[in-house]
């Protein structure tokens, strides 16, 4: 008859080591000794050993803290567009302005080399006061968007948004989806 691995759970080891030891009665090592014992059965060289390893991986296993956004700050940003998720004008609030060029960012192709005619021509399309010049040359002194020297090719720059932008970017893009929804209420296919 082949054994079945049984399983076994303890919440705290000191606990187990003090029942262990009362039912070894005074033949018992000492607490230390017991709890070294249990560690060593358990895989580890010793119970800091076990500590030390357990600490990490419940540091490990912890869901990566999200930073939670401004949410004034995402709200000031987000009434600069429209319902259809385009800029409506540029705002005057430096941190406003640049979640907003993130919103923006999130729209261009990644990995891409694109002209200056099309990046403007694609910002005309997200921006409503036509001055697609000076969100490019924002974008670039932000850092969202790279460009050649000699200006001919620009590219987004890849990089991991704050919270407030995947605030901003998330909002946009679900308003934007309404911008190219058909107008008889039918879906696309």
């Amino acid at each position: 008859m082949t054994k079945r691995p049984v399983p076994l759970n303890v919440n705290d080891v000191t606990v187990f080591c003090r029942a262990l030891s009362n039912q070894l009665g005074d033949t018992s090592p000492s607490h230390l000794a017991l709890m070294n014992m249990i560690a060593r059965a358990a895989g580890f060289q010793n119970m800091q050993h076990m500590r030390a390893a357990t600490a990490a991986q419940s540091r490990l296993s912890q869901d990566d803290e999200q930073p939670i956004a401004d949410a004034r700050t995402v709200e000031r940003t987000l009434t600069q567009f429209d319902t259809f998720g385009r800029l409506r004008q540029w705002p005057s609030r430096r941190n406003v302005q640049t979640l907003a060029l993130w919103g923006l960012w999130a729209t261009l192709p990644a990995e891409k080399n694109l002209r200056e005619k099309d990046v403007n021509a694609h910002l005309a399309a997200e921006h409503t006061f036509r001055d697609a010049a000076t969100l490019r040359r924002t974008m670039i002194s932000c850092g969202l968007l790279t460009r050649d020297r000699d200006g001919s090719d620009y590219r987004r720059v890849e990089q991991k948004p704050s919270a407030e932008a995947k605030a901003v970017i998330s909002t946009l893009k679900a308003r934007r989806q309404t911008r190219f929804a058909p107008e008889d209420g039918s879906q696309k296919i």
